[in-house]
Order: structure tokens, then sequence, then C-alpha cells
């Protein structure tokens, strides 16, 4: 039995030939998986991120990004810069249906509020500083907190080096930390986007799914001053030289060819217990799908007529399709898998080794039992807040946010809470101004009916009576009663207007108490229990950190035991996958083989000339003429649109560089499909295929359709 049962524990924790998110300091231990994959360069090259080809690789705190010219040209994703397009979009000027292409630099347009280019400068591992003697002795919020002063005080001396954000992120579950410096450019400008109908080619009827034909491509630049430091946008400001650059390949790319995506993938979950995995499947991510799919529904009514609210929503709408097509997709693939199984047994044979008689081990023990407790309060402890959430008004979270900075700013900058310092004030700024455009009072009001609705309709016990008396809430209140009084919070707020968000930005806690303001009024009211519910949920969290910390380093010395090197989840940091351009044998929606390569028939076939597939009359003229160029494929006999790779990416890599093993830009990731998007959970080589635009199609739409030619000489294209 413990030899089966630890086996089982193998196959599922080991790490695949194309699997593994890693760090680049780590590629070392797997160099020779990379070289005999087809790298070319001396792996050690990728651990020097101030260096090429890292150098390139940037974050726009969200999605990836790339420089692919000195002169601050970044190419990322379409759906990456989707909400620049729609902020710079008018019902006069759609330039989400036509597309954007500045023929000149002075022709560039700025980005929405807060958009940022994050160019990363150093990584350093600050486990000691942040978990010092002290720090380590401590338990429950006493730990938070020292953790965070740690934190802060690391990240403020990490940015006196003026122009620069500093983060400091926890890695295996909080078992190491290490400070990210990066450059934070702040003059984001659109260059060009290509039309809907390229870059969202297929929609949501073909998100997640293969074949694909989209053109999920654009392009910003950066700026600075005109002595090279990072400064908001203004005219004087000038295209920021980046030292290092990627170069699109001139080379062919051909199934079975080695590639490497490098970019910031946000979050996954391989590492999780048993018990997470199951209140995930059976709780949170069915009650996702479903706030989702109806918050669609209301926005769908609400703007059907109203051309510059459908505007306002876009972007919200795109990512809200997005995320319930990927959890329903989890959900679909969870239940065909054997998944929970799988964990359950790897957690067994974890158990096991930790009590077989070994030194250091049994001090695991103690963990590994805490660990599920806490997880299970912390669990009861979402169910219970989730409809309360749900139910707060967009207008209202906005409001506590505000009073909650205006609260910390009484206090010595060194001394606030993480997110309500100095340096988190331009993203308020920026968040403030962003609303002006992505909000709309009816639509809030008829999502605000939907959530109180489902509220109220939660036993009382389970209702939090300060919430209901600080906005009017009543048991017993009809449709028609609680649509009233929904009206009469937008009736008796100034929130709307830009001016009155940025008064609060700088308004002190007595202004806020005085506010006949609505929101403002219930955020006062309800702060004093806000901030007593945090202090209970930082008290579990900081047991939750130590006992994590603790079960993470004892899964680590069990697999390293077994000769395997483990990469940790994946949070947002820069990180190095690797795989093939594959196709598959099976499909799993017709049955049939997959092909690595899409090309531009499938565009014709699909196109319609409406909706989701309403391909420009240019490309399709362009397409019928065989007008290839440079970029006909004899074996395909057509132009190359997207392909199939093993790369092992999640959400975050949207935008990120694909490189050939000369690391040459070959396409840029922006999707998985609909059966692998459980690889965030559970890595499957069968199945897992990421779906990469090839960047010969980026450069024929470039040249044969849009006529991009300024963009394709700054690129170095002939």
């Amino acid at each position: 039995m413990k030899k089966s049962l630890i086996a089982l524990a193998l196959l599922s924790t080991s790490a695949l030939a194309d699997e593994g998110m890693w760090m680049p300091q780590q590629l070392p231990e797997i160099a020779d998986k990379l070289k005999a994959a087809g790298l070319e360069l001396d792996p050690a090259s990728l651990t020097k991120l101030t260096e090429f080809p890292m150098g390139a690789v940037v974050s726009l705190g969200g999605c990836s990004a790339s420089f692919v010219s000195p002169q601050g040209l970044v190419v990322t994703n379409h759906h990456c810069v989707y909400n620049s397009i729609a902020y710079n979009s008018t019902p006069e000027n759609d330039l989400l249906a036509n597309g954007f292409l500045a023929e000149t630099m002075a022709d560039e347009v700025a980005a929405a509020p807060g958009s940022r280019i994050y160019v990363t400068k150093a990584v350093e591992n600050v486990t000691s500083q942040v978990i010092d003697s002290e720090t380590a002795a401590l338990t429950g919020k006493a730990r938070v907190d020292a953790i965070e002063n740690n934190y802060k005080e690391i990240v403020a001396a990490c940015e006196e080096d003026a122009g620069h954000r500093c983060s400091v992120s926890s890695f295996y579950g909080g078992l190491e930390y290490y400070l990210i410096k990066q450059l934070e450019i702040k003059d984001v400008r659109l260059v060009h986007a290509p039309a809907e109908g390229v870059g969202k080619f297929g929609g949501d009827t073909d998100n997640w799914m293969w074949p694909r034909h989209t053109g999920d491509y654009s392009f910003y630049r950066a700026y600075v001053s005109p002595e090279g430091e990072s400064a908001e946008f203004a005219e004087e400001n000038v295209p920021y030289q980046p030292e290092f650059h990627l170069k699109i390949s001139q080379d062919a790319l051909n199934e079975g060819d080695f590639v490497m995506a490098l970019g910031y993938p946000g979050r996954t979950n391989r590492h999780r217990l048993p018990s997470e995995v199951e209140n995930t499947f059976a709780w949170s991510y069915p009650n996702t799908v479903k706030r989702f799919r109806d918050n669609l529904d209301i926005i769908a009514a609400q703007t059907a007529s109203d051309k510059d609210a459908e505007l306002k929503y876009a972007s919200r709408v795109a990512g809200l399709n997005n995320y319930l097509k990927n959890r329903q997709g989890m959900l679909d693939s969870f239940a065909n898998s054997d998944l929970l199984e799988r964990k359950k047994a790897e957690h067994a044979a974890l158990t096991e080794w930790v009590t077989q008689s070994a030194e250091n081990r049994a001090a695991y023990a103690e963990d590994l039992q805490a660990i599920e407790s806490l997880l299970a309060e912390r669990q009861e402890r979402d169910r219970s807040d989730y409809y309360r959430s749900l139910a707060t008004p967009r207008l209202l979270g906005v409001a506590q946010a505000l009073y909650k900075l205006s609260q910390e700013q009484t206090k010595p900058d060194a001394e606030r809470e993480v997110g309500y310092q100095e340096r988190d004030l331009p993203r308020y700024k920026a968040y403030m101004a962003g609303l002006d455009r992505s909000f709309d009072t009816s639509v809030e009001q008829a999502l605000d009916f939907y959530n109180l609705k489902n509220y109220l309709q939660v036993p009382a016990a389970q209702r939090d009576a300060t919430f209901d008396a600080a906005l009017g809430i009543q048991a017993d209140m009809s449709d028609a009663e609680l649509r009233e009084l929904i009206s009469s919070w937008y009736a008796n707020t100034d929130l709307t207007e830009l001016d009155s968000r940025n008064a609060l930005l700088a308004a002190k806690p007595s202004q806020f108490a005085d506010s006949q303001d609505v929101f403002v009024q219930a955020a006062v009211e309800l702060y004093p229990q806000q901030e007593a519910e945090q202090d209970e949920s930082e008290e579990l969290s900081g047991k939750i950190q130590e006992a994590y910390a603790n079960y993470m380093k004892a899964k680590i010395a069990f697999m390293n035991e077994q000769g395997e090197a483990v990469y940790p989840d994946a949070n947002s940091t820069l990180r190095v996958t690797f795989g093939t351009v594959t196709g598959r044998d099976h499909g799993t929606y017709d049955g049939t083989a997959w092909t690595a390569f899409t090309t531009l028939r499938g565009i014709q076939e699909k196109a319609t000339g409406e909706g989701e597939f309403n391909a420009p009359q240019e490309q399709l003229d362009a397409i019928a003429a065989k007008d290839y160029g440079d970029y006909y494929v004899e074996s395909l006999d057509s132009v190359p649109v997207n392909y199939l790779a093993t790369l092992d990416i999640t959400g975050g890599n949207s935008g990120s560089a694909v490189l050939n093993g000369k690391a040459e830009l070959v396409g840029l990731a922006f999707d998985g499909t609909l059966d692998s998007i459980i690889s965030d959970w559970d890595f499957n080589i069968d199945n897992t295929r990421s779906i990469q635009v090839d960047s010969r199609f980026m450069l024929w739409q470039m040249q044969h359709v849009d006529n991009a030619d300024n963009l394709l000489k700054e690129l170095g294209i002939e």
C-alpha cells in the first residue's frame, strides 16, 4: 500500500517535459531539458533579467508584453489593450469596431487612465528580511502585522530610486519572498490596434476553442521625460529607449519546433490541498458561473439601445465572458477527471512520508493537521460574506475605499496599511478618472437590484444587520420598494461626478462624517465593523500563512527526495515556460485531430459579415486575391493565423512573447483550449495546448490590410 500510494502521488506532482512556469533563477536546474528541447541560447542567459532576451519582456499589470523596437514600441494582445481602445472610442469614432493606426508618433493617443508598463530591473530573495527571527516566533495577526511592516520597509528602501515600483511577492505559500524592482512607465500611448473583426474575430463563440483565427495583437508605446525618467503623460515626453528589444523571426516555424513563452502568469493552484480543490469546484466556481451569466444578461438588456453605455461596459463584458467560459470549462473538465482523488492520494502519501521516522520530518506533522482546520474556518467565513460582498453597490465600494484612505492618511506614511500609502495615490486617481468611461447609473441600478434581491433571500441570521441599517435595507421589501430604495441612493449621491470623487481623495475623516452623500454616510457607518472584520481575518491569515509555508516546505522536501525540481505556483511574477508547436490527435468537441496551424482560409469560411465574425472587407478581399506576399507557407498553401503549442500558461500570460530557439519572436500567447484550462489546477500534457497568434499573420495583416508601413519599418521588416 505504501508503495502504490507514493507512486500515485508522484504521478500527480512530477513535472512533465513541457510542464512548469519556472522562475528564471531556476532554469539552471532544468538546463539539460531546455537544450534537449531545442533552446539554442545558453540557459543561463535566461536568468539575467536585465540582459537579452529577458530585459525586453515587460508587464502591463495584468497582461504580459515585450519591447520590439529601440523606440519603446510594445507588442501585446488586442484584448490586453481593449480598455484603452474602448476608452478612446465614442459613438462617432468607434475605434473598437474600426481599429486604430497612428501614422506618426504625434498621432498616438493616451491609453486608459492608470495604464502602466513595468520593466523588471532586479529580483532579490528577501525571505530572511520578511520572516526575520522575531517574526518567525509570532502567530496570527501579530505575524501578519510584522510581515507587513517588514514588507513596507523593504519596499520603501527600494523605491528611494525614483520612478520605480517595488513589491515583495510570496512564493510556495509564504515559504519564500522575493523583492521585485520595476521601472514604472506611466505615459503609455496606443499606437495600433486592428479592427475588432480581426483582434476579436470569433468573439465569445470561439473563445477557448480550436480551430481559432483571431488576430489578437496590438501595440503600445512607452514614453518617459526628456531626461529619460518615469513621468506622467506630457506633450514633451519622448519614447523610452529600452536596452533590449525582440526581433521578429524571419525563419519558418513548423510543427515540432521548440518555443518558449516569457511572461507574467497570474495565478495557478497546483499546490492546493484536497479540501481547497473540493471547495472551489463544489461551491466557488458554480456560484461564479451563475453570477457572471446573470450579470451579462443584465448589462446586455440595459445597454441594448444605448451605444455610449455599451462602449462603457465593453471591456467589462469581454472580461466577464472570458471568465465565465473559463470557469464553466474548469467545471466541465473537473467533472470528467479524477483530480480530487489524485490530490487526496498525493496528500495521503505526503502525510505518510512525514510520519515516517526521519530527521526533521516530524516537525511538519502538526502543520499538516493544522492547515486543514484553518482552511475550513476560512471557507466558512468566505461563504457567510459572499452575498453581502456581492450586494455592496459599486459606488459604496468606492466610498469605502476613499474613507479608508482618508483614515490611513492621518498616520505617518510608514505606518499606513499596504495599499493606502502615498505610493498608491496615483492608482486611486486613475481609477476615479476611469469611472467616467466605465460607469452608467441605469446599468448599476439594475445590477444592484439583482444582487440585493439575492441577498434578501439569505436567511436573516446570515445577513448583516449593520450593512442593512446603513443602506436602509429591510427584509420584507417588495421588488417595487427595493427598486425605489436603490433609485433613492443614486438621487442622493455625487459620486457619479469626477470632481466629487477627486474632492474625497483629499478629504479628512471629519469631512466624510459631515457628508450628506448616501454612499459616503454608509461607508462611515460601516467602517468600525469593516476594521473589526479585517482584524479577525488577519488573525486567521497569520495562522494559515505559518502552517501553509511549513506544508510547502514538507512537500518540496518530499519531491526533492524523489529527484524532482518544484516550481512555485504562478503569482504574476516573471516566468519561463517551454514546449513545442504541436497539434492534437483528438479534439474534445468533434472527435477529430487538431492540426497545429490554422490559415487565412478559415477566416473566409467563418466570416459572416456581422457580429462576432465580422471580418473587415479589406481583409477578405486580400484573402480572396491570394495576396499573401512574403508570408505564404507552401505546406499550408496559405498564411498561418494561429498555432497550438504545449506551453504551460495561464491568465496573465496573455501577450507573452513566444520565442524560437534563437529567442526571436514567433508569436504571442493569447488563449488555451476549453478542456485544458483546468491546467491551472492539473497539468495534462495530452490535452494542454496554448493558442498563439502567429507573427507572420500579424505582419501580413499590418502590411496587406492595414497599411501600417510606418510600424513595419520600425520593426525592421522590409
